[in-house]
């Protein structure tokens, strides 16, 4: 089934290359349907990018769906045409009255500034706590989750001595999960980030319970409120040349950057990239749209919270 998505959004044109089937705004009016309303707080520098690799994934299933892209208010982007936020994009200021079955938030490039530094982290704090009440069920991405598990649950984190960087297996914990359905007993998982959150502090945490993690990287998932709250640490949503490209542009300012671990073939740059999480990653979010946003949302949507 299709993804509904604004005229004219560039991922369209992007999704059609690939075969995956989008309507527009004009055409999803006139089907009798209710589709799933689906947030993305979209945090990330390359805006567009980071658009269509969410909306690749979720794709995948047969359920129709409206995407509304939001933004912070605080915060302009640098790195996005501001022609395409005033199109695309709405202020949470004009959202927080409607009601969504899911909702997405994106990772942001502040992991080095403690949170009550970032500039919109009072908006951030805002929009966690509507969340509570007017979304089915959050997925929270990279520094989204440990921002948020912050803010729930008092879980600190913590500055790594390099940047946890590459691709690294993870183990469900609970295989039985629905969020699991169809997963191997190992996954792979990108990850890119300078800091952490650990077991210890979220055991102390009856509400929260880790669900996926690696000896490599650590923990990967955590699961609370019965799926209404999910918190994945890496980012299965990366297409295959995101890390070639972070690791190509760190290379070229002189940063400290170890080659991602487990990620081109035979760790040769010149090899290209070994792709092996992206079934994963569709299955994860399928898996969250059908068993956490569309079997748990109310038909009415007003009836949310």
């Amino acid at each position: 089934m299709p993804l509904t998505l604004p005229d004219k959004l560039p991922a369209i044109e992007y999704l059609k290359e690939e075969n995956i089937f989008v309507l527009g705004d004009e055409r999803a009016r006139h089907q009798d349907i209710r589709p799933l309303r689906i947030a993305i707080l979209n945090l990330m520098p390359l805006k567009i990018t980071t658009e269509t690799d969410l909306l690749r994934l979720l794709s995948n299933t047969p359920l129709q769906m409206e995407i509304h892209l939001m933004k912070v208010k605080a915060h302009t982007s640098k790195n996005t045409p501001i022609e395409h936020m005033q199109a695309f994009y709405r202020d949470f200021e004009l959202m927080k009255h409607e009601k969504f079955d899911g909702m997405i938030i994106t990772g942001a490039p502040v992991e080095h500034l403690e949170y009550e530094d970032v500039t919109y982290w009072q908006e951030m704090e805002e929009i966690f706590d509507w969340c509570r009440h007017n979304v089915t069920s959050t997925m929270y991405i990279c520094w989204a989750a440990q921002a948020a598990l912050s803010h729930y649950y008092g879980v600190p984190k913590y500055p790594l001595p390099e940047k946890m960087f590459g691709i690294f297996p993870q183990t469900p914990l609970n295989p039985r999960l629905p969020i699991f359905r169809g997963f191997d007993d190992v996954f792979n998982m990108p990850h890119s980030r300078h800091t952490e959150v650990r077991r210890e502090d979220i055991e102390r945490v009856p509400e929260l319970q880790i669900i996926a993690e690696s000896p490599m990287s650590g923990v990967s998932m955590v699961m609370a409120r019965g799926g209404r709250e999910i918190f994945v640490t890496g980012h299965s949503e990366y297409s295959p040349l995101t890390l070639d490209t972070e690791y190509r542009r760190d290379l070229g300012k002189g940063l400290p950057i170890q080659m991602p671990y487990n990620y081109y073939t035979d760790n040769d740059m010149e090899k290209g990239v070994h792709v092996t999480w992206r079934g994963h990653g569709n299955l994860l979010f399928t898996n969250w749209l059908n068993y956490y946003v569309y079997q748990e949302t109310p038909y009415d949507i007003n009836a949310i919270g």
